[in-house]
């Protein structure tokens, strides 16, 4: 569950940075604008160091300057969300969408927050929307999106596709490979999850969620030596992790 819903504030995080980024040539024309913008991102900030209090403030304060930003609203959105105010954070997400119906960024967003909040069916839609949308350009991380929240809601046939779907757009994008190693795990294919793994490993810096991963798979396939190995690693790296104390817990229910 830890990797699920680190890949979909991720790919909130890239969505508020987005618009920002390709409206910005008429924001130099209007410097009210501009300033919504730099409140939205002081706003993003601050919510990364959990100054809730000033993010909610810098947000505020964005949307008294332009609420009609897509940015802006994505930002309260992702704000308002961390507050637990679920009602309004949606509010923002819809009204980011309603500023750029087009816009793939609001619809991966929206998705993300349909999807963290158990409306799976939804959530996937419009991560598919953003998929396909020919304005998106990195369709890989909504497809990959669909793919956890769709194993979220413990459809792994359907995940899988659109794990697969994402690799067709961008054959390296490590973490289509760890969400496809669990949905593989989890389906009882182990031989190809633990190709996956290998894969996000050579790509991309290890995790605790991919060690702890590379060694239920091991283990699934009876090869004590090889999850030795990245119980090692998880120990060796991570130790303070909840994952080295799920594995310790594993381990002690599971001796020898």
């Amino acid at each position: 569950m830890i990797a699920r819903v680190a890949a979909l504030l991720a790919a909130l995080l890239l969505a508020t940075a987005a618009p920002a980024q390709s409206q910005s040539q008429d924001a130099s024309r209007d410097p009210l604008v501009e300033a919504a913008r730099i409140n939205a991102r002081l706003a993003m900030e601050y919510l990364k160091r959990d100054q809730l209090s000033v993010a909610r403030d810098k947000s505020e304060r964005a949307l008294a300057l332009n609420p009609r930003d897509l940015t802006v609203q994505l930002a309260a959105g992702l704000v308002y969300e961390r507050l637990l105010d679920t009602k309004r954070a949606e509010k923002h997400f819809r009204l980011a969408l309603r500023a750029d119906a087009a816009s793939p960024e609001a619809q991966n967003a929206l998705g993300a927050f349909l999807c963290r909040n158990g409306e799976f069916t939804k959530g996937e839609a419009m991560f598919v929307k953003a998929a396909g949308n020919p304005l998106y350009r990195t369709p890989e991380v909504a497809y990959t999106n669909a793919g956890v929240c769709a194993r979220s809601a413990n459809n792994l046939e359907r995940a899988e596709k659109y794990l697969r779907q994402a690799l067709t757009v961008r054959a390296v994008y490590p973490e289509t490979f760890v969400q496809l190693a669990g949905v593989l795990h989890e389906r009882g294919n182990h031989l190809q999850a633990r190709a996956f793994i290998e894969r996000f490993l050579a790509a991309a810096p290890a995790t605790p969620d991919a060690l702890l991963l590379g060694h239920q798979i091991e283990m699934a396939m009876n090869d004590r030596k090889a999850a030795a190995v990245f119980s090692d690693r998880l120990h060796k790296e991570f130790p303070e992790s909840v994952q080295v104390r799920v594995l310790d817990d594993i381990e002690r229910r599971n001796p020898g």
